[in-house]
C-alpha cells in the first residue's frame, strides 16, 4: 500500500533567496541519504496565488516505519535543525497511507 508524507513551510518574510535556495537543496539531497524513501519531490511556489507556502515535500516509503526512519534521521534532523528551524513562519504536514 505505502505511506506518504507531505510537508508545507512558509518562510520568514525577508529570508534571502539564497538562503532559501540552500534550504531547498538540502532538502532535495535528502533523496539520496535516506534510504527507505521511495519518491521524493520538492516543489517551489510559483509564486501566482497570495497566501501559498513557499515549498512543499511530497516523501513515499513503504510502511509507516519508512517514514519514522525519514523522520529521525540524524541528516534530516540536521536539515531541520539548522536550516529550515530558523528560517519557518509555518508548516503544515500530513501523513496518509497510500
Amino acid at each position: 500500500m505505502g505511506f506518504r508524507h507531505v510537508a508545507m513551510l512558509r518562510w520568514h518574510d525577508g529570508t534571502d533567496v539564497a538562503v532559501r535556495t540552500t534550504i531547498v537543496e538540502a532538502i532535495r539531497a535528502l533523496a539520496g541519504l535516506v534510504p527507505s524513501i521511495r519518491e521524493y519531490s520538492v516543489g517551489v511556489d510559483a509564486g501566482i496565488n497570495e497566501g501559498n507556502y513557499d515549498v512543499v515535500i511530497v516523501a513515499d516509503f513503504d510502511d509507516v516505519t519508512g517514514y519514522l526512519e525519514y523522520r529521525d534521521h540524524p541528516e534530516h534532523q540536521r536539515v531541520i535543525r539548522d536550516l529550515v528551524a530558523p528560517n519557518l513562519a509555518a508548516r503544515a504536514a500530513v501523513q496518509h497511507p497510500r
